[in-house]
């Protein structure tokens, strides 16, 4: 009789506690803290429930014991699932109820100037970036162009240097060329006059005499 008294109590204490959550208010939006609620009612009856099989065990019919407490635990873990499958439902109906706001409000007169001034925007930031571009670029191959030309003209210069300096250096090269064959020639022409002093003098010596006839 005590066994069965027990029994009881814990069963009208786990109905209590299911009756006490009752249908869940599918129209709230904090519906994670109500699924949060549900798990830590699943829990509790579980605990309640193990206390109800091992009373059970402690009964003369321990069979039809557990049945009543096997069916009242699915009975009540089955409204509880229930719940959490209404609060899903709810979830995705919000969802789809959030996209079909979102999409209204972008169709709205308002959503669509908005749209627009931003598209509008867009399409002159990306112009003025554009510009920009092109404004860099054009610096920069000028700048690149006038290295260039400073670069040749600085080439162009020192070729000039070089050839000046080449051109000085073949005139020097050439004026001691000139310089030595012109001193040759003059040793050369003194040699000549010296021959023809000497073949003047040559001729100018007066005859041998004769030699004398034989006796």
């Amino acid at each position: 009789m005590k066994s069965f008294v027990t029994a009881f109590f814990l069963l009208s204490l786990g109905g209590f506690a299911s009756s006490q959550i009752g249908p869940v208010n599918v129209q709230t939006d904090d519906i994670d803290a109500q699924r949060a609620a549900i798990a830590a009612e699943r829990n509790r009856l579980k605990a309640s429930f193990l206390g109800e099989d091992a009373a059970c065990y402690k009964k003369f019919a321990v069979n039809n014991c557990l049945e009543n407490v096997n069916a009242r635990r699915r009975t009540v873990m089955a409204d509880l699932r229930r719940q959490e499958i209404m609060l899903n439902d709810e979830q995705r109906k919000n969802k789809a109820e959030q996209q079909i706001r979102k999409s209204q409000e972008k169709s709205s007169p308002e959503s669509m100037q908005q749209d627009s001034d931003r598209r509008t925007k867009a399409i002159e930031d990306f112009r003025g970036r554009q510009g920009r571009d092109q404004e860099n670029a054009q610096r920069r191959n000028a700048a690149v162009a006038n290295e260039a030309a400073v670069r040749e003209a600085n080439a162009a210069r020192l070729e000039n240097h070089e050839k000046k300096n080449q051109a000085r250096a073949e005139k020097q090269a050439n004026a001691v060329g000139e310089e030595k064959k012109f001193k040759e020639r003059q040793i050369q022409a003194q040699e000549r006059r010296a021959q023809h002093e000497a073949d003047q003098a040559n001729r100018v010596k007066p005859a041998s005499k004769p030699l004398p006839l034989p006796q």
